[in-house]
């Protein structure tokens, strides 16, 4: 029994933070999980900058409804869920994500929650739990499933060190360079006849 895990952003849509970024012209913010390995570093600097601006949820969820999956990203899904068990395990927040997995189909998404003040500020995150991904591929392995995963970033290569098959999907030059061992591929066709290969 073989479930595959897909990373979210960058890999079926776009960086939520780098349209934020680029809708608001706050160039800082266009940082992710590709330039920063530490996820907590890194949100505490995003809150920290959202709060200089006076920028809220609000805001963000203005952008994200304009925000449509990578081409070919919905057709790939649908395809690898009819072959086998797909979740999406992401470091995203359920705040952002809800309108994401409406124009996706709405697959199955594991990711964490922001803490929103009364007054639409973002003022901290809860993390589903310590090393998410990583963590989520083990407890499906505890309980007899075999796990497939993919992603673009530092916080995706955890699961997929740990899963019987790994792929970088559109991920960075340094994390190609760095990690040879696994198989990086930029088209949807390419990662659906690796997987595939597994199932």
């Amino acid at each position: 029994m073989i479930i595959t895990c897909l990373d979210l952003e960058g890999v079926l849509v776009p960086e939520i933070w780098i349209a934020f970024a680029d809708t608001v012209g706050i160039p800082e913010l266009r940082r992710t999980t590709r330039d920063e390995p530490d996820y907590d570093k890194l949100m505490k600097y995003r809150i920290a900058i959202l709060k200089e601006h006076g920028l809220g949820l609000k805001e963000i969820q203005e952008t994200i409804k304009k925000i449509d999956p990578l081409p070919g990203a919905k057709k790939f899904l649908d395809e690898l869920r009819s072959c086998c068990q797909t979740i999406i395990l992401s470091d995203t927040f359920s705040q952002f994500a809800a309108p994401l997995m409406e124009k996706l189909g709405q697959p199955t998404i594991f990711c964490n929650e922001l803490i929103v003040s009364d007054s639409g500020e973002i003022t901290g995150y809860k993390m589903r739990c310590e090393q998410s991904k990583l963590t989520t591929v083990r407890a499906l392995q505890s309980i007899g499933f075999e796990t497939i995963a993919s992603g673009d970033s530092f916080n995706d290569l955890g699961m997929i060190q740990a899963s019987k098959a790994g792929f970088l999907f559109r991920s960075t030059e340094k994390i190609i360079k760095d990690y040879p061992q696994y198989p990086a591929f930029t088209e949807y066709s390419e990662l659906l006849d690796a997987i595939k290969k597994y199932l």
